[in-house]
């Protein structure tokens, strides 16, 4: 786990990636990630984390995980260039600069987004990228809307899920529907919820 304290580091040192420092990012980009571990080993198949920025949660991810292949989505060109770094170092991890409405449909086994949107979006920008059979895990704060986020789940052929404080497992259950994903920006211009 140095590589992980090494990364914690240069993720605190760097600028705009984070306004953390100490315990407090320590317990944010680190604990908290690792915790969502036993609920990302109930999922099978490669990891993608959606809006990655300085790598949370994948990197912690792919850290506790080696034997799973996680990929570090990402739009900012500069956060990308931060996260290749990092890559370059845990043989599992591989960056993808672009944005979740431009990627693949039904590709990859689960879905992690930390930070990305409101949940109701982060779940439409999720969603479309996860095969049947995988989940999106949304790293949530206690005002999240859950019965909302059910309701955009469930247009996007997925299931809200039991899963602990902090997290919601959305379940998808069916191929994404046509017509998503909708054009870049338009999620969070008019969300589905």
């Amino acid at each position: 786990m140095i590589v992980l304290e090494r990364w914690l580091e240069a993720l605190v040192e760097t600028p705009g990636l984070t306004s953390l420092h100490g315990e407090e990012a320590r317990r944010v980009h680190r604990d908290e990630n690792l915790a969502a571990v036993e609920v990302v080993r109930r999922f099978e198949g490669s990891i993608v984390d959606v809006g990655s920025g300085g790598g949370a949660p994948g990197i912690p991810l792919a850290v506790a995980l080696p034997e799973r292949e996680v990929t570090l989505l990402e739009s900012n060109r500069r956060k990308c260039a931060f996260l290749e770094r990092w890559a370059r170092e845990l043989p599992n991890v591989r960056v993808i600069c672009g944005r979740a409405e431009e990627q693949p449909v039904d590709v990859w086994g689960l879905a992690v987004a930390k930070a990305l949107a409101p949940p109701a979006v982060a779940a439409e920008w999720c969603l479309p990228l996860v095969a049947p059979g995988g989940a999106a895990i949304l790293f949530v704060g206690p005002s999240a809307q859950a019965e909302r986020v059910a309701s955009v789940a469930e247009q996007l052929g997925a299931k809200l899920a039991d899963g602990p404080p902090g997290l919601l497992v959305l379940r998808k259950v069916a191929p994404t529907p046509p017509g998503f994903p909708r054009r870049p920006g338009v999620a969070r211009k008019r969300p589905l919820a």
